[in-house]
């Protein structure tokens, strides 16, 4: 999710649950040694329970920058090894590495030899030629020896040559049943699926076989879905019980980036999709758009989004 779930989105995303655990964007371990914390990983109190989630491979590296992220507050430290991109291989970080499974458990055991917060990591069900399932569960094993008890599998394999990201993001099948079929091979470890989830009541049956579930292009370009996991995962009433309820909520914070003389636009464009499917949704994009964008926008252009949805709405009511 990188250049999507920044520390705006994720401020916005917090107005919509309390308890969801929320990842930041993938940073290198050398971006975070060498870059301006502050812009990488600075984050709002409000955003916890939050991990930091980590690109890199090697294993000294990513113990400083995981030490750093716990420094700063993180509460999980969370190795990616399923991004697809060409920038990321060329790196030699991301799902390229599903294919040297020994240096994932290196760079996990480096990291948990460091801080004291959890160490999890991110992949796939394979890559490439890795078509057996043993192989996708010996990965598992490997890293699991070095004390990884947690993993978030995005249950597709990855190609890494022919594909493009957004295409390994959709052309491999997914096989959300080897994850399931992991976690009842390996009840002690923690087994969470991400991947092709669109509706948290529907993806609710997978509960009670699996340890959890992870959202991310559906839950940022719908993000209303959000508010169904409170009552479901903690029996707790969402925070926001309206979309107009959610925007207001963002009030204090849009007022506070604005006065400090940065753009409107750094936080709307993560709000464009929260009257996805609804009346009116279309024209709040619009005004969000054109006019969060423009020198001085503050929160008036959300209220002024938000009166075009109400017109829109009662419109629509008075049509029927």
């Amino acid at each position: 999710m990188m250049d999507w779930t920044d520390r705006h989105c994720r401020v916005f995303h917090r107005v919509l649950s309390r308890r969801v655990r929320l990842y930041t964007e993938m940073v290198t371990a050398q971006a975070v040694i060498h870059g301006v914390r502050e812009k990488l990983i600075g984050f709002s109190a409000v955003e916890q329970p939050l991990a930091l989630q980590l690109g890199g491979s090697d294993p000294a590296l990513l113990a400083q920058a995981a030490r750093i992220g716990e420094d700063w507050g993180y509460g999980e430290i969370n190795l990616n090894v399923g991004c697809p991109s060409d920038r990321v291989q060329g790196g030699h970080f991301g799902a390229c590495l599903m294919a040297t499974p020994q240096l994932v458990a290196e760079c996990v055991a480096a990291m948990q030899a460091t801080v004291k917060i959890p160490v999890t990591v991110k992949c796939r069900i394979g890559i490439d030629d890795q078509d057996a399932e043993s192989d996708f569960q010996d990965f598992i094993d490997v890293v699991a020896g070095a004390g990884c008890d947690t993993f978030i599998v995005h249950a597709r394999k990855a190609w890494l040559q022919g594909l493009s990201p957004k295409q390994n993001r959709e052309i491999p099948p997914l096989d959300h049943d080897r994850v399931v079929r992991l976690k009842a091979s390996r009840p002690g470890l923690k087994i969470s699926l991400n991947g092709g989830l669109l509706d948290p009541a529907a993806d609710s049956s997978v509960y009670g076989t699996l340890d959890g579930v992870m959202y991310g292009r559906e839950a940022y370009h719908n993000p209303w879905l959000i508010t169904a996991i409170d009552p479901l995962v903690t029996k707790m009433a969402a925070p926001v019980a309206a979309r107009a309820d959610a925007v207001l909520a963002m009030r204090e914070y849009v007022e506070a980036h604005v006065a400090r003389g940065a753009s409107l636009h750094n936080i709307t464009r993560h709000m464009l999709g929260l009257y996805h499917a609804q009346p009116g949704g279309r024209m709040w994009r619009q005004v969000l758009s054109t006019e969060g964008v423009k020198p001085g926008a503050g929160f008036g252009v959300l209220q002024k989004a938000l009166a075009v949805v109400e017109e829109q709405a009662q419109r629509r009511l008075a049509a029927e």
